[in-house]
């Protein structure tokens, strides 16, 4: 069974020691493509060479709406310049986190609609936070549609049927980590079993948010099998049949992704 993890982020340090491992345990469970998310501008070289040193891994560059206010006003000019990189797939990932708020709003919203315009100029897909914001969100990512289409994936959904309605109205795809897998999650799952199967997207989010039955652990790109496993259950498919269709709607959003032989 191939499988991607869509979504992690390798170069944070809770894999630096075991960084090689970490990866050749991806492999072993059938892991074929992984995604290492930038979240500062300023750490993007560190993101980068993890790719260079992975065939199966790529990357993204972005600001972490956390990271809006310490980062600067990143130019659509420079997050285009980055993607020219062949191993630079997506962008992002920006978005609003009204939860912490750890950057002023209106800068989230500046950087964020800065990420839009570099998705739609590139035709790179736009990685999306969102935590706390639904309203907000959904009215930025229709306000930048308006203005030409590109298209994007709400990681590590958490948020209300609302904006996932709103989101799959652009084109948008709906992408699950570990919380999908929580007891907690009902209502979670409620609105997953709504969204089409070709919108779907896995990844892990790691190291945080390790699935169950893993709970307590560092999370891991390979753990991502448990989320597949949970959703095919939710979904009430084969587990091989998702993996198939997952891992066809991430090379369909991730097109500069070469195809999976």
């Amino acid at each position: 069974m191939r499988i991607v993890d869509s979504h992690c982020h390798l170069d944070l340090c809770q894999f630096d020691i075991d960084l090689d491992d970490v990866v050749a345990r991806a492999r072993e469970a059938g892991v074929c493509r992984i995604v290492t998310i930038c979240n500062k501008i300023s750490e993007f070289e560190k993101v980068l060479a993890i790719t260079e040193r992975f065939e199966e891994v790529y990357c993204s560059v972005g600001v972490h709406p956390h990271d809006a206010s310490s980062e600067g006003d990143v130019a659509l000019e420079t997050l285009v310049e980055f993607t020219k990189h062949p191993k630079v797939v997506g962008i992002g990932e920006s978005g609003l986190d009204y939860y912490y708020k750890n950057s002023p709003v209106a800068l989230q919203k500046t950087s964020f609609r800065t990420h839009i315009a570099a998705s739609r100029e590139t035709g790179l897909p736009l990685i999306v936070h969102s935590r706390n914001a639904d309203l907000d969100m959904a009215e930025i990512l229709e306000e930048g549609y308006r203005d030409g289409p590109y298209s994007g994936v709400l990681h590590c959904f958490t948020a209300g049927s609302e904006l996932a309605q709103r989101a799959l109205e652009i084109g948008f795809y709906i992408s699950l980590a570990g919380i999908i897998t929580f007891k907690t999650a009902d209502d979670l799952r409620k609105t997953v079993r709504g969204v089409p199967l070709d919108r779907l997207l896995v990844e892990t989010d790691a190291p945080f948010l390790a699935p169950v039955p893993m709970r307590g652990k560092r999370n891991e790109p390979s753990f991502v099998r448990h989320i597949h496993a949970k959703l095919a259950l939710l979904m009430g498919i084969e587990e091989e049949e998702f993996a198939r269709l997952s891992t066809k709607n991430f090379l369909t959003l991730f097109s500069k992704v070469p195809p999976i032989t």
